[in-house]
């Protein structure tokens, strides 16, 4: 009977990843136990499936090249979920700057993709959240959903992202405001 992925600890992980004759072993079992957890942070950045999975890849080699110098200061999650956020960043910024955006290149807006992508589901509540959250600044989308899905605290969340406390509280207090815009816009008619 094999252990369930849960159940092996950070610290046994970065053991076999220090032997050499173990390192490939230590890190399928790293990816295994966080690639879904930290797809879907990713995926809530970048919206498509697709560039989700480049971003996990990249952030997966980046952890590869460099699991040696994770000095052990904050847990493996938080290193992890750092790194993968900065690729999604990185990813977001670069697609900005070759996007033209405009409709006559076919190209749609981040919200008019949302609603034409298949693969979200979601009813149109969650729709109409997402196309919000799609306009809000990235700093303040990654907090609003990092404390929304997955109800990380704030004390948390200034570790991965280096970011005081206060600051994060005045993100998400900002991108709740604009959301409640957002929504109040919709029900008037405006959107």
């Amino acid at each position: 009977m094999q252990t369930p992925l849960t159940d092996i600890s950070d610290e046994n992980i970065l053991q076999l990843l220090q032997n050499q004759g173990s390192a490939e072993r230590g890190f399928r079992l790293l990816m295994q136990k966080y690639q879904e957890q930290l797809y879907w942070v990713v995926r809530r950045m970048v919206q498509e499936h697709d560039d989700a999975n480049d971003v996990i890849q990249n952030c997966f080699i980046k952890v590869f090249r460099s699991i040696h110098t994770f000095e052990g200061k904050s847990k493996l999650y938080t290193w992890l979920y750092r790194i993968a956020t900065n690729e999604a960043i990185t990813f977001l910024s670069q697609k900005k700057r070759k996007a033209t955006n405009s409709i006559e290149d076919g190209d749609l807006p981040l919200a008019n993709q949302l609603r034409a992508d298949e693969s979200m589901d979601g009813d149109a509540l969650e729709q109409r959240l997402l196309q919000a959250l799609a306009q809000l600044p990235e700093k303040q989308r990654l907090v609003f959903e990092m404390r929304y899905y997955d109800e990380t605290p704030y004390e948390e969340m200034s570790g991965m992202l280096d970011t005081s406390v206060g600051a994060l509280k005045a993100s998400y207090h900002h991108a709740v405001k604009k959301i409640e815009t957002y929504f109040r816009a919709i029900e008037i008619g405006e959107l």
